[in-house]
């Protein structure tokens, strides 16, 4: 996990992502399934995306890479994700998830 003081003020979830990515297709689809709202940067299509995710995994491409507000992680689990989120983004996490 790394703090991004100056990376933005957003309190969304965004998730920067490739094709093929067995990881991203797997965290995607737990999102999808707990109905929690993010935006996704496709790294393959967006060089500034994955310049980004470089710059927050020590020089690679390490897909999936989350922002929740000033927090970057590297290839999270849903859990970690949300446990973040409930801080930086409470609205997208659902009541009672994570009782």
């Amino acid at each position: 996990m790394t703090d991004l003081p100056d990376h933005t003020s957003s309190n969304e979830i965004v998730v920067y992502w490739r094709q093929g990515c067995g990881f991203c297709s797997r965290l995607l689809g737990r999102l999808d399934q707990y109905e929690i709202p993010h935006r996704l940067v496709n790294i393959w299509d967006d060089p500034d995306g994955a310049a980004f995710v470089r710059s927050v995994a020590r020089g690679n491409e390490t897909v999936p890479t989350v922002t929740v507000g000033p927090v970057a992680l590297v290839n999270p689990s849903v859990v970690q994700l949300l446990t973040v989120a409930v801080e930086h983004a409470p609205n997208a996490v659902p009541a009672g998830l994570l009782d």
